[in-house]
């Protein structure tokens, strides 16, 4: 059986696969903003002297772990649904991604803040510093310095993972590829284009998590210290 490559019944669609790439980005971007923030405050919660706060944080990360992101996502939008709490679907995909890359996040940035030498604390500590100045200059700075190739990997995998939320109708690239293959029939043709399309937007997303290390982390450009 031969299969003949044809892409002349897709280029009528190409606004649709725009749309669906912009919409995977927007995703993409939102998640990444918050889910670091999610991920520092999480980590500073792992490590934090009060019992609940580091017991909780430890619940949320092994909770979102060692479960399935499929499953979150249902969850927060079939299950709570069935709850009557409601909630359009761009939100859902968005708010799953965000919980889902923070707990990532947050072992992530943990790794790095338990890498900073204790002898830099005691000495910020000798010096009058505040809490804050402490967390801000000594330890939140080195440690994403340190981890900041691994935090941009996760970020990209989530990226990938945005495909997803095509499961509850979410249209980013995937859903698009799956509405257009239903209605030209022409699945590999459409599989190929899409699967294209995230190659280009990987390399995107790394060439500018590349360039933004590049101006976070002049001391790792002077070493020469891949991002």
């Amino acid at each position: 059986m031969r299969y003949q490559l044809d892409f002349s019944d897709l280029w009528g669609y190409w606004p649709q696969f725009l749309a669906g790439a912009v919409t995977t980005v927007e995703l993409t971007f939102f998640a990444t903003v918050l889910g670091l923030v999610i991920g520092v405050l999480g980590a500073i919660a792992r490590g934090s002297r009060i019992g609940w706060l580091r017991t909780g944080a430890g619940i949320y990360v092994e909770l979102v772990r060692n479960t399935p992101f499929l499953i979150q996502i249902f969850f927060l939008f079939f299950g709570l649904a069935s709850m009557g709490l409601r909630m359009p679907v761009l939100v859902a995909a968005v708010l799953a991604m965000v919980i889902n890359v923070g707990a990532y996040s947050t072992e992530i940035v943990r790794a790095g803040i338990d890498a900073v030498h204790p002898s830099q604390l005691e000495a910020a500590e000798s010096l009058g510093l505040s809490t804050f100045q402490i967390y801000r200059d000594i330890i939140l700075r080195p440690a994403l310095e340190r981890v900041y190739p691994s935090l941009t990997s996760q970020f990209t995998l989530m990226m990938l993972q945005s495909s997803i939320t095509s499961q509850i109708s979410a249209e980013e690239l995937t859903g698009a590829a799956n509405v257009i293959q239903s209605i030209t029939f022409r699945s590999m043709e459409t599989y190929l284009i899409i699967g294209l399309a995230y190659l280009v937007l990987t390399l995107l997303l790394k060439s500018g998590f590349w360039a933004l290390g590049q101006g976070l982390f002049p001391r790792r450009r002077r070493l020469g210290t891949p991002l």
